[in-house]
């Protein structure tokens, strides 16, 4: 595999921070579920494919790259590089466009994706390209990963990252939202942007069985596939904010006023998820009440099934008494 074009000593000194940063994710216990993963974070330099990120500052964003002049400099690009954290990578007229996720995050979404060896995975959401390499070591074979973006600029950065990893997997521009037909049938799906509803492309693109996981209201919804209309599951526990997707299934949420509402409430974050989860359905003051009368219930315990022309979200139980429309 190509290790860029970097000298020894940045190569070095890229191996030791990439050491670090696993055994930070592995003392979290992330890989508890399928140590596997543990084996390509090891071996996936990420820093070729965050040759320059932004940092927020004082006074804007601060462009950091391995490129810069002065050693220091670009020793502190190379050790953001593997900090686990998100790491902005594009950005136009201030707004985030797209962005290195954070990669104790990346290696909880790949451990629940349960990918099992000869899977055809479609990532929606190229990014940096990072993840597309994480499921093409994993999987063993390029052919199996197809990864998807809207903006050409993000998936011929992708493509170029790749190409100095070392790793070939298929990448397409096009609107996620619908998924990539041409690459179909899937056993796997993950996407990396926020999304309101479960596009129907996606099931019609699986496999009966195939296992669906994507970001929707602040959480990550697991869903595994009957066929290309049904689909149900439920939200892993953890938080996931990330940046929405682009493209005909994005629609712009609607503002919420939480006038009114106890301030121990309004900063909850699982009542927020409730919050963003039945915006447009639930008015706060209700969701407040629910959300207390349960027992300040965690994501774990919602869940969303798509039933033919139907798609909805549900707490505890996907007949009821709580469940709302999604998009």
């Amino acid at each position: 595999m190509g290790t860029g074009v970097y000298d020894t000593e940045t190569e070095l000194l890229a191996a030791a921070e990439r050491a670090a940063l696993v055994r930070k994710i592995d003392a979290e216990g992330v890989w508890a579920g399928d140590p596997v993963w543990r084996e390509a974070f090891a071996a996936v330099p990420r820093h070729l494919f965050v040759p320059y990120y932004y940092v927020a500052g004082r006074h804007g964003y601060e462009r950091r790259w391995g490129e810069g002049p002065g050693r220091r400099a670009r020793e502190r690009w190379l050790r953001g590089a593997y900090a686990d954290v998100p790491l902005a990578t594009r950005l136009r007229d201030g707004e985030l466009l797209s962005s290195s996720s954070q990669p104790s995050l990346m290696a909880r979404m790949l451990v629940a994706l349960a990918v099992e060896d000869g899977d055809r995975v479609l990532e929606v959401g190229a990014g940096t390209g990072y993840n597309a390499a994480l499921l093409a070591h994993r999987l063993g074979d390029d052919d199996l990963v197809t990864t998807v973006d809207l903006e050409p600029e993000i998936t011929e950065s992708a493509r170029r990252h790749l190409d100095a990893a070392g790793f070939h997997p298929v990448v397409v521009t096009g609107d996620g939202a619908r998924g990539v037909l041409e690459r179909a049938p899937f056993d796997r799906i993950i996407a990396t942007c926020e999304l309101s509803t479960v596009p129907r492309a996606w099931l019609a693109q699986c496999r009966p069985g195939a296992r669906i996981l994507t970001p929707l209201a602040t959480g990550l919804l697991a869903l595994t596939v009957r066929d290309g209309a049904h689909a149900e599951g439920g939200f892993l526990d953890t938080a996931a904010y990330f940046v929405p997707l682009r493209g005909a299934g994005r629609t712009e949420p609607e503002g919420v006023s939480l006038a009114g509402l106890p301030g121990r409430v309004r900063e909850q974050d699982t009542f927020r998820f409730l919050l963003a989860l039945t915006r447009g359905t639930l008015d706060p003051r209700e969701a407040c009440a629910l959300w207390e009368r349960e027992g300040m219930p965690g994501r774990e315990r919602y869940g969303v099934t798509v039933g033919g022309e139907r798609t909805w979200a549900w707490l505890d139980e996907p007949a009821g008494p709580y469940a709302w429309p999604l998009p």
